[in-house]
């Protein structure tokens, strides 16, 4: 690695040999290169930071946007829980009354039969007296 960096230090060094013996005149094209150079750079670097402010705030919009996205789902999930709590809950009424008519009428149905039963077993007694009567 020590060979490496002697290797680089001694490649700059003939850069810079190279740079001495030049005309002015090559000194300054490259001189203006360099500054042409570092002036692109700059801008690059100025776009570039422009695009992150930018990205940046783009990501907290995003990210206040999600987050009152995932309130609102929960809010809805809730919502949407105790609407379905209320329909079971009505469903559970509903089949409670229906088997409470269903009840109803079965009794009111027994009940009849129960007073035809007896309006039966109280003719088959008023008959039974005649006949014991008669007898």
């Amino acid at each position: 690695e020590v060979q490496k960096l002697n290797q680089q230090l001694e490649e700059k060094n003939n850069e810079i040999q190279q740079m001495i013996n030049q005309p002015p005149y090559e000194k300054e094209r490259e001189i203006l290169r360099l500054q042409k150079s570092l002036a692109e750079r700059e801008k690059a670097q100025a776009t570039s930071d422009v695009l992150c402010r930018s990205l940046a705030d783009e990501t907290h919009q995003l990210q206040r946007k999600l987050a009152s996205t995932a309130e609102m789902c929960q809010h809805l999930a809730k919502c949407l829980e105790e609407k379905q709590r209320k329909e079971k809950g009505n469903s559970d009424e509903q089949i409670t009354t229906e088997r409470s008519n269903q009840v109803f009428l079965l009794l009111l149905y027994n009940e009849t039969s129960l007073q035809a039963l007896i309006c039966n077993l109280q003719e088959e007694n008023r008959m039974l007296k005649q006949k014991v009567a008669h007898v």
